[in-house]
């Protein structure tokens, strides 16, 4: 039997070393689970809109190969019409013409992948969060101070959520 006010005791006087150690842990499981959902989704962001900037500036390589051969092809046709004036100069302005255009399609993606990758940014509020970790462990947080966690990391892990993974 234990009795009232003895460490360990079932009135919740003092706890032991025993129940303080697995409070801390699962208080810092707790956090570290709260922090990298909170550096995921803030990441996906980031992700997505570097994704797309990456790719359109890939396009506009792409496509400034499109703008090498139709520049070479109006070069070659006015060649063409200089060494021989029976070939018409309307394939060279053709040509000019369409280069203009690619040229156009080329700078309007460009504009818009640069406006993607200037989305990216660091996750700030996770590097915010994680500084005030150490000052929180020393007992030095303003107690108006609050953290909102994402609701996945303040949901406890189940079976389901573990992904096929033994719950442990």
């Amino acid at each position: 039997m234990s009795h009232p006010g003895a460490p360990g005791s079932a009135d919740g006087a003092e706890p032991t070393i025993g129940r303080l150690v697995s409070d801390i842990s699962r208080d810092l499981s707790t956090l570290v689970r709260g922090e990298i959902a909170l550096a995921k989704s803030e990441l996906r962001v980031s992700a997505k809109s570097g994704a797309a900037g990456a790719g359109l500036l890939v396009a506009v390589g792409v496509l400034m190969l499109f703008v090498i051969g139709m520049l070479s092809m109006a070069g070659g046709f006015f060649f063409a019409w200089v060494f021989n004036r029976d070939i018409p100069l309307g394939f060279t302005w053709g040509f000019l013409v369409m280069t203009g255009v690619w040229i156009l399609v080329v700078i309007i993606c460009a504009l818009v992948g640069i406006r993607f990758l200037k989305k990216v940014k660091a996750p700030e509020k996770t590097i915010a969060t994680v500084q005030e970790i150490p000052a929180a462990l020393k007992g030095q947080v303003d107690p108006r101070t609050t953290i909102d966690l994402p609701v996945a990391a303040a949901a406890p892990a189940t079976p389901e959520r573990t992904s096929g993974k033994h719950a442990r």
